[in-house]
């Protein structure tokens, strides 16, 4: 493996949102081997970036789904946005259906209030948030008829919507090519369907314990959960 993607919330991460001492040792280690170690996050690179600092990540960091690709040194290299117009009419049937609603923007994260002006900032990501199944079911069927939109979550209770063909797969194939290995190289850890793609196209596709059902039946590997340090055991098996 030349190539580690991993997702975040759920799996790098501890629910107390902290990164276990195993996992930072595996991690590490494989940065000692020349291993790539990837955030790919549904994150904003705001609050994905201090992670990457504590483990002294040394090559890329895919956010927003795959909406933006960065270096470490917050050099920006690839970026995909949401038509203002739609990210309107977005937040528009979430106020009426009564979801909880988040935006990422090129510059900064807005959370429950959209701002004032939506076109004074370019949009990469929108999200939605409720316990009520019925209300995130009537998301999904107003949003899905229009066709220039990506649709998945990063928990069961969750939407997240990026532009068309927007994913964390299509980012890590674009970093192979910059670094010059092959899916075939890779391995990706993930819990979500955010993560789905790059769990089936990566060689080593590895699912979390705390995994949503639909992660484990196309991961090639089930780990343990992100608070008994999956993601280094997973590390551990197949890089080190």
């Amino acid at each position: 493996m030349k190539l580690i993607a991993l997702d975040m919330d759920g799996t790098l991460l501890t629910s107390n949102q902290e990164v276990s001492d195993r996992t930072k040792k595996a991690i590490s280690e494989a940065l000692a081997k020349d291993v790539h170690v990837v955030l790919s996050t549904g994150r904003a690179l705001k609050t994905a970036y201090r992670y990457a600092e504590e483990l002294k990540l040394q090559s890329y960091l895919i956010t927003a789904n795959g909406g933006q690709i960065y270096t470490v040194d917050k050099e920006l290299l690839d970026q995909h946005t949401l038509e203002t117009e739609m990210v309107d009419r977005m937040w528009n049937i979430g106020k009426e259906i009564g979801v909880h609603m988040w935006l990422i923007s090129t510059d900064d994260v807005f959370y429950g209030e959209a701002p004032d002006n939506l076109h004074d900032h370019e949009w990469l990501k929108f999200g939605c948030q409720s316990d009520d199944k019925e209300k995130l079911d009537k998301m999904v069927k107003e949003l899905s008829y229009y066709n220039n939109l990506e649709l998945t979550n990063s928990l069961p209770t969750n939407i997240e919507v990026n532009p068309k063909g927007v994913s964390k797969a299509n980012a890590l194939r674009f970093l192979c090519e910059r670094i010059g290995i092959t899916m075939d190289e890779v391995m990706a850890c993930g819990d979500s369907l955010n993560d789905i793609k790059m769990i089936q196209e990566a060689k080593i596709g590895v699912a979390m314990g705390n995994a949503q059902e639909a992660i484990k039946k196309v991961a090639n590997h089930i780990t343990d959960t992100n608070d008994h340090d999956g993601v280094a055991k997973a590390i551990e098996k197949f890089v080190l």
